[in-house]
């Protein structure tokens, strides 16, 4: 059995859904965070897959490689304000948190 293009696209939309059922559904800030992830890895996996199966080069890994960047900077400042947040709240879930200022 071969592996295609069509089943990276398979593994990257089920990741991708994965990743927005968990923005939804999720109360807790840390659980939305890692679901924003998971959508950053679909993408990744797509930019992957399209530079192979595509002829596009090195596009792809580059565009992953911003991404992965991207994301790293994205978990550092989003963690910083959620332990922010916990700070003067005293909880992190998002539905909780209705007032900018005390």
């Amino acid at each position: 059995m071969e592996i295609t293009l069509n089943h990276f696209l398979f593994l990257s939309i089920t990741l991708f859904c994965l990743g927005i059922f968990g923005i939804v559904t999720r109360k807790n800030a840390i659980m939305v965070l890692m679901g924003i992830e998971l959508v950053l890895n679909s993408a990744n996996i797509n930019f992957i897959a399209f530079a192979k199966f595509g002829n596009f080069g090195y596009q792809g890994q580059i565009m992953a490689l911003f991404v992965i960047i991207l994301a790293a900077a994205e978990a550092a400042i989003a963690l910083a304000i959620v332990l922010n947040i916990y700070k003067n709240f005293s909880t992190v879930n998002v539905d909780e948190i209705d007032t900018l200022k005390d």
